[in-house]
């Protein structure tokens, strides 16, 4: 007796498990482009910081939707980018490692966002590298995965294994246009033990491609057309996935895994370089 392939298909596509996530963001109330640091800003186009807003608040109310714990912490005016909130910290077990920036124009953001953490009762660890949060640094399972190259120190990754206890795997981004780890690689089930990712091949050198390519032989490859507008830049709670409501290919990868992906347009907040996932930042206690 044949079997239909569709159903054959269906039937290999695993359950998916979505989990109700507590998160961090920050209203773009003071969203412009004025300085460029990354390949995406240029401060000769018109930016609308209304249109930002709206645009964020559509993400907001996604999460709200989803059951999520959406926290707040408020803008601070001549600071642009502190709407991209998964820069400002990494937080696992209650312990909140503070965020270093690279670049003046962003440095007062760490204090800010320590100052918050403090606020919510969490332990709060001053960094003495280099870092920028949860945009380079992804929790996959128990192991953390470390992105530098543009931004955040390698140096940090000792002081980031020592703080939580956990795995460290650094990966060296050589593409300047994925210039966090969160535009380069999405963690589409963060509580399997063995993770589940997508990525983009070329975001990283050849070593960094050879440990991906083990120790996550099923990863999806996502399209360089997709993760040129901040495709891979998503969220996800293990079965809703939300992602950039212009990544189809995306879109149409993660239903064939069995997720649900949610697209949302940040198309303004792209003009800083950023998407779904900067704008996220994980609460975990």
């Amino acid at each position: 007796m044949s079997i239909d392939l569709d159903e054959a298909t269906m039937s290999a596509v695993p359950t998916r498990i979505p989990t109700a996530r507590t998160v961090l963001m920050c209203k773009p109330s003071y969203f412009t482009v004025v300085y460029r640091i990354n390949p995406y800003m240029d401060p000769a186009l018109p930016t609308d910081t209304a249109l930002a807003v709206a645009q964020w608040q559509t993400l907001y109310d996604t999460y709200v939707g989803l059951g999520f714990d959406v926290h707040l912490i408020d803008p601070i005016e001549g600071l642009p980018d502190m709407v991209y909130a998964a820069n400002g910290g990494f937080v696992i077990d209650n312990i909140a490692y503070g965020a270093k920036f690279t670049y003046p124009e962003r440095q007062p953001e760490g204090p800010a966002y320590m100052d918050w953490f403090r606020s919510a009762d969490f332990d709060v660890r001053e960094p003495v590298e280099t870092n920028e949060g949860e945009g380079d640094f992804l929790l996959v399972g128990d192991v953390i995965l470390a992105g530098t190259g543009f931004r955040t120190a390698s140096n940090s990754h000792v002081e980031l294994a020592e703080i939580y206890g956990r795995p460290v795997i650094t990966l060296n981004l050589i593409n300047p246009s994925f210039y966090h780890l969160d535009t380069a690689i999405a963690v589409l089930d963060p509580g399997a033990a063995d993770g589940n990712i997508a990525y983009l091949p070329s975001a990283f050198d050849e070593p960094s491609l050879e440990i991906l390519r083990t120790r996550y032989p099923d990863a999806v490859i996502v399209s360089e057309e997709d993760a040129a507008i901040l495709g891979l830049n998503s969220f996800s709670d293990g079965y809703n996935v939300v992602i950039a409501s212009r990544a189809k290919d995306f879109e149409r990868q993660l239903r064939e895994r069995g997720y649900n992906p949610i697209g949302v347009d940040l198309s303004e907040l792209l003009l800083g370089g950023g998407g779904v996932k900067c704008c996220t930042l994980e609460l975990r206690r």
